[in-house]
């Protein structure tokens, strides 16, 4: 349940962030609404997919920049991951991630989406602690 939560509140800040950022952060998907949110899942679920494989060896390596940068290099590592989405969710025809303009925008992109997972997993209720 926890794992279809997160997955969840991940297409929601994609989708976010799409709104936001129009120009440069494009979801790729056929037309209709349906086709648009699987397109939205299908590229949440690549992203959690690089962020729990692929993070925690990025980290790993980048331990002593992170000692060095005083953490800033999350930012860095976040934009990285988006990147490694946006090259994965690639190869499919017509499904996708799209982000133009630069490297800016990928950090940028990687923190609205970030703060916005922060905010919503700290409204929704825990669904592993029981309230007895």
């Amino acid at each position: 349940m926890r794992l279809l939560l997160r997955i969840l509140v991940t297409a929601f800040a994609i989708w976010l962030t799409t709104v936001l950022f129009g120009d440069h952060v494009e979801v790729i998907s056929p037309e209709g609404t349906g086709p648009y949110l699987l397109s939205l899942l299908v590229i949440a679920v690549v992203y959690g997919l690089v962020h729990a494989i692929i993070k925690p060896l990025v980290n790993l390596l980048a331990l002593p920049l992170y000692l060095l940068t005083l953490g800033l290099i999350s930012l860095l590592i976040n934009a990285l991951m988006l990147w490694i989405t946006t090259l994965v969710t690639g190869l499919f025809d017509s499904y996708g991630l799209e982000v133009t303009g630069g490297f800016w925008w990928y950090v940028i992109a990687a923190l609205v989406i970030a703060v916005a997972q922060m905010i919503v997993m700290a409204i929704l209720p825990d669904p592993a602690r029981r309230r007895d």
